[in-house]
C-alpha cells in the first residue's frame, strides 16, 4: 500500500512538472473582452511584423509604484510581450528600473542618467500614505529607438490609448526614416542674432547670450546626426534697420528696441533674435528667446535650454518634411481658424479657432492650408476638410471641389446651418438679441447632386445635455435642447471607424439626410452615421438658443429621429458633367491679361474635366461645434474627439488605426433595459438568487444524507 501511495505521489509530481514545461512553451491566450482590449490590433501586428531594421524600446519606471500606476507598468510589460510574440528578430525592449534611493544605488543612478539623456524626466504623482495625500516624483516613460531616430513617451500615467501611442510612434519613425533618406536637399537651420544685443544682454539677465550660437550649432549637429546628416547650420547678423524690420515682418521674429541705457554707455539700438528652419518653400520659426511680462516683477527674459532646443528643432524637421499623410483644411470662405494666434493674450477677443482639433490632427497628419481664392486645392493632399464655410463659393471654386472628389480625394464637410449675428454691446443684448441667418454658400447644390441634403434648421432633443443651475436661479437642472446626446442605439456600428463609439454629444446640429433616389442614379452607397433620439424636433424659424425659453412641441407628429451625419461612397459623377468649365474669377490686386493678348483662352480643351470620378468618400456632419474646444477635449480622449479622429483616419485609409484608437472608451454606457423587464430582474436579484442558493444547499444536504444511508447499509 505504501509503495502504491509513493508511486502515485511521484506520478503526480511528474505530471505537474510536465504541465508547467508545456505551459511555458505551448501556451495560448483568450481575450474575452468585446473590443479585444488586451489583444494587439492588426495594425500593431503589421507594424512589428514588417520591421527590417532594429527597433528598441527602453522603458524607465520607478520601483514600488502605488496603485493604479503599478497596474500601468504591468499592463505595459504585458503589451510589450505581446508585441514580441508577433515581431521579427529586429524588435527588442528592456526595462530600466529606478529605485527611490537614486544617489546611493549605482544602478538606479545610472538608469536615471540614461533616462535624462533621452529626455525622460520624472513626473509628479499623488499617493495616499497613512491617510495623507502626498506628492511623489517617479519615472514613468519610454523611448522608441529606430535607426538613428528616437520617439519619446515621457509620461505614461494611464493605460488608455497606450497601444495606439506605441504603434503610431513606430509607424512615424519608419515614415520619418524613409522620408529623410529621400530628401533632395538639406534642411537649413538659420540663426539670426544681432551683435548689437551683446551690449544690452547683461541688463536683460542674459549673461550667457555669447554662448548661444555654439549651443544652437551643437543642438543642430546632434539632431542632424539622428536625421542622417540632413541638417546644416547658418548664422546671420542682421545689422541694418531695414534688414531687421524685413525679418520681423516676414517671419514675425522677435525684434527688441532700447533707448540709451546705463548713463549712455549702452547706445540706443535694436536687435533681432530667432531661428528659422527652412526646406524647399516651407519655413518654421523657433523662438529662441522667451519674453514674459510679470506684474510687479517686470519683464523677464529666458533663453531656451539645450533640451528644449533639440526638441524644437526635431519638431520643426517633422513639420518641414511632412512625414505623415497630408490633409487639406479650407482656410477661406469664413471657416474658423485652426489655431487662435491670440490665445496667449488675455485681453484679445475670443475667436472660434479649433485649437484642440488642429493640435490632435497635426500629431497624425501633415495639415496643409487650402485657400480656394488664391491657390486652389493641392494635388498632394489625400483628403479635404471644409469646416463651417459661410461665404459664397464661386462656380469655379465649386468646380475645384468637385474635381478633387472626382480625383479620389475624400471630403469631410462640417456644416454650420446658421450665421449668428450678436449684438456687439452686451448691455443691449436684451433689446436686440442674436439673429440667426440661414447659411447659403452654394455648396448645398453640390452636396444635393451627390445625394446629401442639409436642412437649415437646428435639431432639438428631449434626450439632451442637462445644465446645472446655480442656487440663485432655483438650482436643479435645465435641459439644453439644442445639445442632443447621441446614444448607442442610434449610432451605426456597421461602419468600421464607428464600431466602438458608444455615445456622442452634438451642439446646434442640422439634419443631414440621404436621397436614396439620387444615390441609385449614380450607383453610390449612402450610410447614416448617427442620429438623434425619436424625441427630437426641428427649430427652423424664430430661433432663440436660450434654454429657459425653449419648450418641446405639443403635437406628437413633430417628434422623430433626425440624422446628424451621413457618408456617401463610390464613384461619383461630376456636378459639371455636360456643362462648360466655369471661368476662374480674377484675383483682386492682380493684373488681368488683355483679351487681345490672351486669345488662347478661346481654344477649347478636352480632358480638362473628369466627368466620372475614382472611388471616394464624402462625409457630411451637421454640427460644426463638434470640432470646437467645447466638445473636443485637449488630449483627444473623449468620445467626441475619438469619433472625429476616427473619421479622419477613415477618410485616409487608416481604418485599422481608427479601430485601435477606440478599443477602450471612457464613455461606455450600459444598454437600456425595457421597463417591462426591470421589475422581473429586480425580483430575481432580491428573491431568486437567495432561493437558488438555498435550493442548492438543500440539494447538497440531501445528497450527503443519501450517501450516509448508502454507507450505513453497506456495513450493516
Amino acid at each position: 500500500m505504501k509503495k502504491e501511495k509513493y508511486l502515485k505521489g511521484l506520478i503526480y509530481i511528474v505530471v505537474v512538472v510536465l504541465l508547467n514545461i508545456a505551459g511555458a512553451t505551448l501556451f495560448f491566450r483568450a481575450d474575452l473582452t468585446k473590443n479585444k482590449v488586451y489583444s494587439l490590433s492588426k495594425a500593431s501586428i503589421e507594424a512589428v511584423k514588417n520591421l527590417s531594421e532594429p527597433l528598441t524600446i527602453n522603458v524607465f519606471f520607478s520601483d514600488d509604484l502605488p496603485a493604479p500606476h503599478n497596474n500601468t507598468q504591468k499592463y505595459l510589460a504585458d503589451l510589450l510581450d505581446e508585441y514580441a510574440v508577433h515581431a521579427t528578430r529586429y524588435f527588442n525592449f528592456r526595462f530600466y528600473p529606478i529605485g527611490g534611493d537614486i544617489e546611493t544605488n549605482p544602478t538606479s543612478k545610472r538608469n536615471a542618467e540614461l533616462a535624462k539623456s533621452y529626455g525622460i524626466r520624472p513626473v509628479s504623482i499623488q499617493i495616499v500614505e497613512s491617510d495623507e495625500v502626498k506628492v511623489k516624483t517617479a519615472y514613468m516613460g519610454l523611448v522608441v529607438i529606430h535607426g538613428d531616430l528616437i520617439e519619446r513617451l515621457p509620461a505614461i500615467t494611464s493605460t488608455e490609448g497606450l497601444e495606439y501611442k506605441l504603434t503610431t510612434s513606430m509607424m512615424k519613425l519608419g515614415n520619418k526614416i524613409s522620408t529623410l533618406l529621400a530628401l533632395k536637399e538639406e534642411i537649413e537651420a538659420d540663426l539670426y542674432l544681432s551683435q548689437s544685443m551683446a551690449a544690452v544682454a547683461p541688463l536683460m539677465g542674459l549673461d550667457d547670450l555669447s554662448t548661444l550660437p555654439g549651443r544652437v550649432k551643437a543642438a543642430v549637429t546632434k539632431v542632424s546626426r539622428r536625421s542622417y546628416d540632413q541638417l546644416s547650420f547658418n548664422q546671420f547678423n542682421p545689422a541694418s534697420l531695414e534688414e531687421k524690420q524685413a525679418l520681423s515682418d516676414r517671419y514675425n521674429m522677435l525684434q527688441l528696441r532700447w533707448p540709451d541705457l546705463s548713463g549712455g554707455k549702452v547706445k540706443a539700438d535694436s536687435g533681432i533674435i530667432g531661428m528659422v528652419m527652412r526646406y524647399a518653400e516651407k519655413t518654421v520659426v523657433i523662438p529662441i528667446l522667451e519674453v514674459n511680462r510679470i506684474p510687479l516683477f517686470g519683464t523677464q527674459y529666458k533663453l531656451m535650454t539645450d533640451q528644449e532646443m533639440e526638441e524644437a528643432i526635431s519638431g520643426a524637421v517633422e513639420s518641414l518634411i511632412d512625414i505623415n499623410e497630408k490633409i487639406g483644411y479650407l482656410t477661406s470662405h469664413g471657416t474658423p481658424q485652426q489655431i487662435d494666434r491670440n490665445a496667449a493674450n488675455p485681453m484679445a477677443p475670443p475667436t472660434e479657432a479649433l485649437n484642440n482639433f488642429s493640435a490632435n490632427l497635426a500629431r497624425s497628419y501633415a495639415v496643409s492650408e487650402v485657400d480656394l481664392k488664391e491657390n486652389g486645392i493641392p494635388a498632394a493632399i489625400n483628403s479635404l476638410v471644409i469646416a463651417g464655410a459661410k461665404e459664397t463659393f464661386s462656380d469655379y471654386e465649386l468646380f475645384e471641389i468637385d474635381q478633387a472628389l472626382m480625383a479620389g480625394k475624400n471630403i469631410a464637410v462640417f456644416v454650420d446651418a446658421f450665421k449668428e449675428m450678436k449684438n456687439p454691446n452686451p448691455q443691449m443684448a436684451f433689446m436686440q438679441p442674436t439673429t440667426f441667418t440661414p447659411v447659403k454658400t452654394g455648396l448645398e447644390k453640390l452636396l444635393a447632386h451627390y445625394g446629401v441634403t442639409v436642412q437649415n434648421a437646428y435639431i432639438m432633443d428631449e434626450n439632451c445635455y442637462k445644465q446645472n443651475l446655480p442656487r440663485r436661479l432655483g438650482g436643479g437642472q435645465q435641459n439644453v435642447y439644442f445639445a442632443p446626446i447621441i446614444k448607442n442605439n442610434t449610432i451605426n456600428h456597421d461602419v468600421p471607424f464607428m464600431n466602438n463609439i458608444k455615445g456622442l454629444v452634438t451642439l446646434k446640429a442640422a439634419p443631414v439626410s440621404i436621397d436614396k433616389k439620387t444615390l441609385a442614379t449614380q450607383n453610390l452607397t449612402g450610410t447614416t452615421l448617427f442620429s438623434t433620439s425619436n424625441r427630437s424636433w426641428l427649430q427652423e424659424t424664430n430661433i432663440a438658443l436660450n434654454p429657459m425659453f425653449l419648450n418641446p412641441p405639443t403635437e406628437a407628429s413633430a417628434f422623430s429621429s433626425r440624422p446628424v451625419a451621413a457618408m456617401v461612397e463610390g464613384t461619383f459623377t461630376s456636378y459639371f458633367k455636360g456643362k462648360p468649365i466655369p471661368e476662374k474669377p480674377a484675383v483682386e490686386g492682380k493684373e488681368t491679361p488683355d483679351t487681345a493678348e490672351n486669345k488662347a483662352t478661346a481654344i477649347s480643351q478636352s480632358g480638362a474635366m473628369m466627368e466620372q470620378g475614382k472611388p471616394a468618400r464624402l462625409v457630411v456632419v451637421g454640427s460644426l461645434d463638434m470640432l470646437t474646444n467645447s466638445l473636443f477635449d485637449e488630449q483627444g480622449g473623449s468620445a467626441n474627439a475619438t469619433f472625429i479622429m476616427n473619421l479622419m483616419d477613415g477618410l485616409n485609409g487608416r481604418e485599422e488605426i481608427a479601430v485601435m484608437r477606440s478599443k477602450k472608451q471612457r464613455f461606455n454606457p450600459l444598454d437600456k433595459v425595457p421597463d417591462t423587464l426591470k421589475t422581473p430582474v429586480k425580483a430575481f436579484n432580491i428573491v431568486g438568487l437567495p432561493l437558488l442558493v438555498a435550493l442548492f444547499g438543500m440539494a447538497v444536504y440531501l445528497k450527503r444524507q443519501s450517501r450516509r444511508k448508502t454507507i450505513r447499509a453497506m456495513f450493516q
